[in-house]
């Protein structure tokens, strides 16, 4: 997305962090850990006592700012001994209190309230956390079972806190409408805004801040914790609604691990994205997992536009089908219907009728990448979607994962913007046959309205075959002008993007 002097020396204060200090004082500067030297080396989990004293001790050295001392009461001396020395250099927080919960076995609730300084601002700072007592491997002895959380809940392997101006000025972020929109109100945006903020915030006309940050390992923007002073925020103007985006936090909230995506179907346009993980890792935008049936929507116009059937063609649903010698089964319970045309067929997810066509000429091993790359934009690696996002993948696939991509496994990987933003409106085209005459071809196309409230356009066309009639490619030419009366420009209307599907 200068080295600056402490406001005042780290310290344990009376009373709550008292008893701290005494153990501290006993054990010596050295680190002598939860656990004499002269015990002998013991084994199984830490008892009540020593889960206490290893805290204890901790805990003072910590709040002291002795973090050598402090990081000698873990598992991980070298890592914890790096961090918490940066803990009081580069992150500038001192005057540290820490207040011990009631301990849950080894496992021990903490509150850290302390100061962070720089440049002649000063802010209080206050934030929980957990630790673990264990068994060292090698000595025996109690110690703090070493995590980056222990420093503070956010930090992962390899992130770090600084202190000191913003790497870039804050944004304020505004929907399509105006309206501010903060992790605060919509949680799922926090790590798009971080995102945000670190690739436009030197465009957007704002001033850095001084702030308290988590710094990631990885290139992914900085976490602001504290601001100490406040930088000018540049306007940041969105495609998101926040009406949407309100819609799309809750529909995520009871259900861990989910991700969605809402788009303005006439434009493309992102209107919200929200994901309930635990990890901060936007899944709807970067998520690489196998699509399951909705593929079933790409593999069928394949079928259709490489002549295999048509929508009401014939897709016999097999109880199973067997390509490359994998054996390929419906959902439990689902009837075999051999008359069932590709709509029904698609319409009940039927597994073995899609399988069973795809080896029918001219569908070939790449087929099914063409049709995702040029009818609906996948796997081009050419998004533009303002932050980081995955194109989707479809990989022209031989052997069983031929059959498993049709069905959405195999290799094919999408996500929920993918599988959003995969077609712009459908269009149907079929030929008719009648007793006399030469029949006709026809079509339905439904698509948006690029203005208003967006309600579905239908349009329907009926061309007299034979050599008489009109040929078939006006349809196509139509289509693509179809505008909206405001659209005054000469380029293509609403319907260039729609191809047929039937």
């Amino acid at each position: 997305m200068p080295i600056l002097t402490l406001g005042a020396q780290a310290y344990a204060a009376i009373g709550t962090g008292a008893s701290y200090n005494i153990v501290s004082a006993i054990g010596g500067g050295g680190g002598g850990g939860g656990s004499s030297a002269a015990d002998t080396p013991r084994s199984g989990p830490p008892g009540k006592d020593e889960v206490r004293e290893t805290t204890d001790a901790f805990f003072g050295a910590w709040e002291k700012g002795r973090a050598a001392e402090a990081a000698s009461y873990t598992n991980n001396a070298q890592d914890a001994g790096a961090l918490l020395a940066a803990y009081g250099e580069e992150a500038r927080i001192g005057r540290v209190d820490i207040t011990p919960g009631a301990p849950r076995g080894a496992t021990v609730p903490f509150t850290v309230k302390a100061t962070v300084s720089a440049d002649g601002a000063s802010k209080p700072l206050r934030y929980t956390s957990t630790l673990t007592v264990v068994r060292g491997q090698t000595t025996g002895r109690a110690l703090v079972d070493w995590e980056p959380s222990v420093v503070h809940p956010d930090l992962k392997d390899g992130d770090s806190l600084v202190t000191g101006e913003s790497a870039q000025p804050p944004i304020e972020a505004v929907d399509r409408d105006g309206t501010v929109l903060t992790r605060e109100k919509y949680p799922s945006l926090g790590p798009v805004l971080d995102t945000l903020r670190q690739k436009y915030g030197d465009k957007a006309g704002g001033s850095p801040a001084v702030e308290l940050s988590i710094r990631h390992a990885t290139d992914e923007a900085d976490t602001p914790l504290l601001t100490l002073a406040e930088g000018e925020p540049g306007k940041l103007r969105t495609t998101l609604s926040a009406g949407v985006q309100a819609a799309a936090e809750k529909a995520v909230k009871d259900f861990p691990e989910s991700s969605v995506v809402a788009l303005k179907p006439s434009t493309g346009e992102v209107l919200a994205v929200a994901n309930n993980r635990g990890d901060g890792f936007n899944a709807a935008f970067q998520g690489q997992v196998a699509p399951g049936s909705t593929m079933k929507i790409i593999t069928a116009a394949m079928l259709i536009d490489n002549g295999v059937t048509s929508m009401n063609g014939p897709a016999p649903c097999t109880d199973t089908a067997v390509w490359k010698s994998q054996t390929f089964k419906n959902l439990t319970g689902m009837e075999p219907n051999e008359g069932a045309t590709l709509a029904n067929s698609f319409l009940r997810s039927c597994n073995t009728a899609f399988i069973k066509l795809i080896d029918e000429e001219p569908v070939d091993d790449a087929s099914l990448t063409r049709e995702a790359q040029e009818r609906f934009g996948l796997g081009r690696d050419d998004w533009k979607t303002g932050i980081a996002s995955f194109d989707g993948s479809v990989p022209a696939s031989g052997g069983p994962d031929r059959a498993a991509n049709a069905i959405g496994q195999g290799q094919v990987q999408m996500n929920p913007l993918n599988m959003a933003a995969g077609r712009a409106g459908y269009l149907v085209r079929w030929r008719v046959t009648t007793a006399k005459g030469p029949g006709g071809y026809v079509q339905s196309l439904v698509f948006p309205s690029s203005v208003g409230t967006e309600s579905p356009v239908l349009v329907r066309f009926v061309f007299e075959a034979g050599p008489d009639g009109p040929p078939v490619a006006d349809m196509d030419r139509i289509t693509r002008g179809i505008r909206s009366t405001a659209d005054q420009t000469s380029g293509g209307g609403v319907g260039s993007s729609i191809g047929p599907t039937g």
